[in-house]
């Protein structure tokens, strides 16, 4: 079901390729439909709910947990999507089947509609096919280095024919005429090789450096060290030449950094800059809680006092600097539930401080976004929710007076079904403009 979105477009497409439409789609989207198709050919009962409502509301919390920890698995932004493709339905006809319903109805509602759009952000692709090609991955991580220059690494998608962890390393950049070029960069210095990570961070320490703390190479090997990546420009800032030195960054590190889908975050405490981890997973816990400061200039690990209630941990969350703090932004919680809350590790004299920002109207739980502040807007970028039968686009949220509103993504001047889950993005405020980067497409 669901074939107007983007998931749902990538699905008929891949029927069609087995020569197998499914005809009835167009005149049964959705389970709504399904249930009056039911009705109207004659049963006298029917219910229908999508598979994530199925295996959220109908299976105990025992064959859940039984059923997670089978095996090792960290693809939940597909196993979500998937699910709230497919539907089960149950039908009856006569008096006893009729009043014993298969699916009890809910007492609390499983959908929660987010708010009527209040308008639409055009996008468009601005790169040519063959600079696209090299930007087909996910997981990976971006960071502005300049104005002009966006540097990402990592991630899982196509090199050389193939699909697999990616080595190679991309910028865009931006021309004199303000175009975005792209280019890929294999050539590395002699002090290290890219261990082709995933779910990592990066940060930019200046416009040639950046940092990448945690990641994983497989849903049961995390990632060795924290890498810093220098960058040597040649004449040609795109050119085959352009040099890359990974070497892995001198810092003590513990359990710290054996985490992927966490956030790193600019922080700042007695003006001093600091980096602040938080959340993500590991090889032994499905979701972690805790927060670490890394001081930057040092490159030391220190403790420096939290107050308030320790929000629910959560991974695959967003994160973002504001007012010398960190604002957190849904994610997936202990339940593997996404979340809607939003929180503020404010700046106090002490320390810090977990603050929750009242969101009005709610936002809808999600997962797997990005987000930025821009003008004292919080904007959270795509994701995956499982909690609506729309897609997200972008949501704003003003941070002082904690109202929200959504925009849906004109798509159509994109050529392929749009995804906004495992990309990254940069925010250009001159222009007023999110560049979206990479992401899976099906």
């Amino acid at each position: 079901m669901q074939p107007g979105d983007a998931f749902g477009q990538i699905m008929l497409q891949h029927f069609r390729r087995l020569h197998s439409p499914l005809h009835g789609l167009e005149l049964f989207p959705d389970v709504n439909a399904q249930r009056q198709r039911f009705l109207q050919a004659g049963w006298t009962a029917c219910s229908a709910l999508d598979l994530n409502e199925f295996y959220r509301r109908l299976l105990s919390a025992e064959e859940r947990q039984r059923v997670e920890t089978l095996e090792p698995f960290d693809e939940y932004e597909e196993w979500h999507l998937k699910c709230s493709h497919y539907f089960i339905l149950a039908a009856s006809r006569g008096d006893i089947m009729s009043e014993t319903p298969v699916f009890e109805p809910s007492e609390a509602s499983f959908q929660i509609d987010p708010a009527s759009p209040s308008g639409f952000l055009s996008a468009r692709v601005v790169t040519s096919d063959h600079q696209h090609s090299s930007l087909k991955r996910y997981g990976h991580a971006s960071a502005l280095l300049s104005p002009g220059v966006i540097f990402s690494a990592g991630g899982f998608g196509e090199q050389e024919g193939r699909h697999c962890r990616v080595s190679r390393f991309h910028v865009l950049s931006r021309s004199c005429d303000s175009e975005w070029e792209g280019c890929q960069i294999s050539t590395l210095g002699t002090e290290g090789q890219w261990d082709g990570r995933l779910y990592h961070t990066m940060t930019r320490l200046s416009d040639t450096r950046v940092l990448v703390l945690g990641g994983r190479l497989s849903p049961v090997s995390p990632a060795s060290g924290a890498l810093q990546l220098d960058l040597y420009k040649s004449k040609d800032n795109c050119s085959e030449g352009q040099n890359i030195t990974v070497t892995k960054a001198s810092l003590e590190e513990g359990s710290v950094l054996s985490r992927w889908r966490h956030s790193t975050t600019e922080v700042y405490y007695q003006n001093q800059r600091y980096l602040f981890v938080y959340g993500g997973r590991s090889v032994a816990e499905p979701v972690l809680s805790d927060c670490r400061f890394l001081h930057v200039e040092t490159m030391a690990w220190v403790r420096i006092p939290v107050q308030g209630a320790s929000p629910e941990g959560r991974h695959s969350h967003s994160a973002c600097s504001w007012q010398g703090g960190a604002l957190i932004a849904g994610g997936l919680g202990t339940s593997e539930e996404p979340l809607s809350s939003v929180l503020f590790l404010k700046p106090v004299s002490s320390g810090f401080l977990w603050e929750s920002i009242d969101i009005q109207p709610s936002i809808t739980p999600r997962y797997s976004h990005t987000a930025h502040v821009f003008n004292g807007k919080l904007l959270l970028v795509g994701g995956v929710w499982i909690h609506s039968s729309s897609v997200p686009g972008v949501t704003v949220i003003c941070l002082t007076t904690g109202l929200s509103s959504e925009y849906q993504i004109d798509t159509a001047s994109v050529p392929w079904p749009l995804m906004l889950h495992n990309h990254s993005s940069a925010l250009l405020p001159e222009e007023q403009q999110l560049l979206l980067i990479g992401g899976q497409k099906g």
